[in-house]
């Protein structure tokens, strides 16, 4: 039987990072712009095979007693508008969206050592919208949101097997799946921050903020200004 691992053991985990000469600097970021950096590093992901689920990111929200959650969701769509990602309306992240839209997002490419941060507000998208995505899914797809009320106490695993074997003997073989009460969410960025490992561990941290009154902190020195509205500025590691 193999042992726990111990703190010494878990303190003792050093992983290689990048090296200075490979530095994410910003006089290399050719387009100042949070959603361009984003898309070339989501590409790098995508061709790095070791990468299995490069949308895969950690959703943080917060209920209305201001606790938090965090979970893992598959961002399907990201826009110079913001990232989408899709669940059930009456899931917990919903429920605690709907008494506060500010979210948290991270995706975290172990292979690149790279991160990216990103704080918004989640708003739903259009029904039509998520309908749309909905039928793209594949049908076992479909009917698994259907059966499932997702974030709701259950009996037992049986349980979503009678209620998906029922929608099943419903719809038939070919019977188009309805819309349940699920759907997509927009988070429409203020903060993207971009996180690159260095084995030193002076970390490359660039930070890009958009809002009211972001273009006025500009100073040229600590604080930047980027294109379309954005703001950036290196932080400490």
């Amino acid at each position: 039987m193999s042992q726990p691992a111990s703190i010494e053991q878990l303190s003792g985990e050093r992983l290689k990072y990048h090296e200075r000469k490979d530095a994410f600097l910003e006089e290399n970021i050719k387009i100042k712009d949070p959603f361009v950096i984003f898309r070339d590093w989501l590409n790098d992901a995508l061709n790095t095979k070791e990468i299995l689920e490069p949308n895969a990111a950690a959703l943080a929200t917060v209920n209305a007693e201001g606790k938090p959650s965090n979970r893992f969701v598959l961002v399907k769509e990201a826009t110079t508008e913001g990232f989408t990602f899709f669940t059930n309306y009456g899931s917990r992240k919903a429920e605690d969206i709907a008494c506060n839209a500010n979210v948290a997002i991270a995706i975290y490419w172990l292979p690149l050592r790279r991160s990216i941060r990103i704080e918004g507000v989640a708003e739903k998208i259009s029904r039509d919208a998520s309908l749309k995505y909905f039928h793209e899914r594949p049908r076992a797809s479909q009917i698994g949101a259907a059966a499932s009320p997702q974030s709701q106490r259950i009996r037992s695993r049986s349980y979503l097997d009678e209620v998906e074997a029922e929608i099943k003997a419903k719809l038939g073989e070919s019977g188009q799946v309805p819309l349940p009460n699920w759907g997509g969410y927009l988070v429409r960025p203020s903060l993207i921050e971009f996180w690159q490992g260095q084995t030193d561990r002076l970390h490359d941290r660039i930070r890009f903020r958009r809002g009211p009154g972001v273009l006025d902190e500009v100073d040229g020195e600590l604080i930047h200004k980027g294109e379309n509205d954005w703001v950036y500025e290196r932080l400490a590691p």
